[in-house]
């Protein structure tokens, strides 16, 4: 069994849990609590309650002790500190020229450290800054960036209703606020009218959220047809807040804009139209018959049918008939045989004489000689 308390560091803060071990502080207790920033004075908000899980052993932060008035007197002087290295901080940050806010100073209570929160629109390059605080304060010093709402939440401030900003006041986490909510809600869209002070939606309009969308479910829709007291009519605003609904009544040629409260209402059904006349579903062709298969003789081994000698007509004459075409569909006109393009005429390839031989040369000049000198006797 894991004994877990609700420990919270400042007013209107996260709740962290710890592991309290032994210890059995009570709500409203100051207690010394180990957290990753170092030792640290929180304040109990929920009593110690057992947890069946162990594995919560482990993740938790342990209790070290309840706060003694040695360890409150500290605390107070810890703040004394925080308060002068926030001075100190601030005069370097002009002295750097930094485009940062300071918002707060945080001295741990061992002394080891000291943790500044700032606020700046980018990223800023504060290590410059860093070494020089830490060599005027002589201690660790941490420098963390905070949005917006942290900002306002440290800082404080009044809020358009006139009482203290939620988030400084009661609330501990920050909940997701869209636009949506404040169309729901009937609320203009001016965001100077629905912002808070860090120039963020407000909070306050989550916390009604529930109910406007419970009460839109219930209540009747712009446009929509009701019945009333006067007759039918069409919805034209809805008050959530005073749960009544305007209505545009007709009265002959001019119309009548009229409250009703929500429990006089009664929905109006609308006529159903006569189903239209659809055209008779066309019937599916008959189903003709498919043609009989033609069988294929078998080939022989060597990739010749065997009346491959035999003409198209012969064969197909011994074979079966030709299946007869469908009767719907006319049989597709054949196109005429492309004549095959006749071959060029090749040139007649004629044996080229052999060179003669050089030992031969001789031999052919006296044949050639000697038939010269036989043609000059004939003449």
């Amino acid at each position: 069994m894991v004994r877990v308390a609700g420990v919270r560091f400042q007013n209107a803060g996260k709740l962290y849990y710890f592991d309290a071990g032994e210890i059995w502080p009570l709500p409203g207790d100051h207690v010394i609590v180990e957290s990753e920033r170092g030792l640290e004075v929180g304040e109990v908000i929920t009593g110690v309650k057992e947890s069946s899980d162990d594995s919560l052993a482990e993740q938790l932060w342990p209790i070290v002790r309840v706060a003694t008035e040695a360890d409150m007197q500290r605390d107070q002087e810890n703040q004394a500190i925080s308060g002068h290295a926030f001075d100190v901080c601030r005069q370097k940050i002009a002295e750097h020229e930094l485009a940062m806010k300071l918002i707060s100073a945080q001295l741990m209570f061992d002394r080891s450290k000291v943790l500044f929160n700032f606020s700046a629109d980018g990223r800023v390059d504060f290590r410059a800054l860093v070494r020089d605080l830490s060599s005027t304060l002589h201690m660790r010093v941490e420098l963390h960036q905070v949005g917006p709402r942290d900002e306002a939440k440290v800082i404080g401030g009044l809020g358009i209703c006139g009482r203290p900003i939620c988030c400084s006041d009661f609330l501990g986490d920050f909940q997701s606020v869209t636009i949506k909510m404040a169309k729901e809600q009937g609320l203009s869209l001016n965001p100077s009218k629905i912002s808070g002070i860090c120039g963020r939606l407000m909070c306050c309009l989550k916390y009604e959220e529930e109910t406007y969308e419970q009460e839109h479910k219930r209540l009747p829709r712009v446009n929509r047809q009701v019945t009333t007291p006067d007759g039918v009519g069409t919805v034209v605003d809805v008050n959530i807040v005073r749960e009544t609904v305007k209505v545009r009544v007709p009265r002959g040629e001019h119309f009548d804009i009229r409250d009703y409260r929500v429990d006089e209402l009664l929905p109006s059904e609308p006529a159903q139209a006569a189903p239209a006349e659809q055209p008779p579903a066309e019937q599916p062709p008959a189903e003709q018959p498919l043609p009989k298969p033609v069988e294929r003789t078998n080939r022989p081994e060597g990739g010749r049918r065997a009346d491959h000698g035999q003409p198209r007509r012969e064969r197909r004459a011994e074979g079966e008939e030709r299946p007869a075409r469908s009767a719907g569909k006319p049989a597709p006109a054949k196109a005429a045989p492309k004549p095959a393009p006749k071959p060029a005429p090749k040139a007649e390839e004629q044996p080229k004489p052999a060179a003669p031989k050089p030992a031969d040369a001789w031999k052919e000049a006296l044949a050639r000689a000697k038939k010269q000198a036989h043609m000059d006797d004939k003449t």
